[in-house]
């Protein structure tokens, strides 16, 4: 769809592939503007069955582009885009399976939330140090992981920033299957086939009534960027954000 964004769509799957490797893939305004654009042809496509959200081989995604955070930081208000791509996520009606090899940081740590099967290499790292940078959770995190984490593990990753591997990942719940760096890709992709060979309706079914009503999500996502603002009061929070913003700008 652009440079950054490449979408291929086999065997009644749609790959979707962050594709920036020169800055680990960090994700940009247009970056999720395309993302969720691609989710939503997913959506309306009925001969796609499936998702696989993908990064590049030794990094899926090092968070959100620091320039963004900087833009957030001047503009006192969270960006729409990264809104948008995490509410898109949320409501999507069709499977979605994570293809993560190496480095997964902040709002792609919280991706994995929304997926409902995840694909690690061996080597993977999980981390989303919000607190650590200044921001709150985002994405609807402050929800779904404590549902699926646990509230201390939770705590841990959120809040105290701790970087889980994978095999505290799988222990938490965050992953389903370790496989090496190379069969990653592949393996991702047969799951989501495998999915995409079952009645889709039954699927579908299965999904909306483990996943629940999905408005109390989307109503986080809003929460939590408003949450961002206010802690921008917070001469704390607003330095370290700003600190984190311009370290990694350099």
């Amino acid at each position: 769809m652009n440079d950054h964004i490449a979408v291929d769509v086999r065997d009644g799957v749609q790959t979707i592939r962050f594709d920036r490797p020169e800055v680990s893939n960090a994700l940009t305004g247009e970056m999720f503007d395309m993302a969720a654009d691609a989710v939503a042809l997913a959506e309306r496509n009925t001969s796609v069955r499936a998702v696989v959200i993908a990064g590049m081989p030794g990094v899926f995604t090092a968070g959100q582009d620091a320039k963004e955070i900087r833009k957030y930081v001047d503009q006192a208000k969270f960006g729409e885009a990264p809104i948008r791509f995490m509410k898109t996520f949320a409501t999507i009606d069709k499977p979605v399976v994570a293809a993560v090899d190496g480095l997964c940081v902040g709002i792609g740590t919280i991706l994995l939330l929304h997926c409902d099967f995840v694909v690690a290499s061996e080597w993977s790292i999980f981390s989303a140090p919000y607190a650590d940078i200044g921001m709150p959770p985002e994405g609807g995190a402050s929800l779904l992981a404590p549902l699926i984490l646990g509230y201390h593990r939770a705590f841990e990753l959120l809040v105290l920033g701790e970087q889980f591997d994978t095999v505290r990942a799988v222990q938490s719940g965050l992953i389903n299957r370790v496989v090496p760096p190379e069969d990653v890709d592949t393996a991702a992709f047969g799951y989501a086939k495998a999915l995409a060979a079952k009645a889709p309706e039954a699927v579908r079914m299965g999904r909306r009534l483990m996943r629940g009503d999905r408005r109390d999500v989307l109503t986080r996502i809003n929460q939590e960027a408003a949450g961002f603002v206010d802690l921008l009061r917070s001469p704390a929070a607003l330095d370290a954000l700003t600190l984190f913003a311009d370290r990694k700008r350099a």
